[in-house]
């Protein structure tokens, strides 16, 4: 008999997981091409060769195929600043580490990306894409506390206390308008340079 967590797929989950993946790989060239703005779910659902129906049965809204779309992509930037961030020689440097794919990730659609973080921040958290996002946020918090209590000098309340500060400066670094024409590296310096000043601080 298969153990219950090596059992194969049903036919249904593949159906279920093929469409979702449809769905992700449309909304994501559209919104890459386009912009959210201008793209419209019935666009998506005809991308994807589903009905607008059944596209609404994995999200209920453009904003949620946003957060789909934008979800994958920043597990994938978080997993690369973790493996970068872990053989960085100082906190600095390993937040940085951290920082950069995120931002890089932010910004392949500045307009898209701005959005991204106005969903997270005033959407609806019991969506599940919404949700979702919010669970990276954290991620990345407990990944700056690590970092921050490395050389044992912060408590864990402390350092949880400025994992949250660094977090809010990378999102208003990231959503200000000041930075619309910046480049990567020029936002990245920013932050790299306020988060010098609170680790010291």
């Amino acid at each position: 008999m298969t153990p219950p967590d090596t059992a194969p797929v049903g036919r249904r989950e593949r159906n279920k997981q093929q469409k979702l993946d449809r769905i992700t790989a449309a909304a994501d060239d559209l919104f890459r091409r386009y912009g959210v703005d201008d793209v419209t779910t019935q666009q998506i659902a005809d991308a994807a060769d589903i009905g607008a129906g059944t596209l609404f049965l994995y999200a209920r809204s453009k904003a949620e195929l946003l957060l789909l779309v934008q979800n994958t992509h920043y597990a994938e930037a978080i997993e690369s600043g973790l493996r970068a961030a872990a053989t960085a020689r100082s906190p600095i440097e390993a937040i940085m580490a951290l920082v950069e794919p995120v931002v890089e990730c932010n910004r392949r659609q500045i307009d898209n990306g701005r959005t991204y973080l106005r969903e997270l921040i005033f959407g609806d958290p019991e969506e599940p894409h919404h949700a979702v996002g919010l669970q990276l946020i954290q991620r990345v918090d407990a990944a700056y506390v690590e970092i921050l209590q490395r050389d044992g000098r912060l408590t864990a309340s402390d350092a949880a206390t400025l994992a949250r500060a660094i977090s809010a400066t990378m999102f208003v670094c990231l959503a200000s308008p000041l930075h619309l024409n910046s480049t990567n590296a020029q936002v990245c310096d920013d932050i790299r340079e306020q988060t010098r000043v609170l680790i010291r601080a």
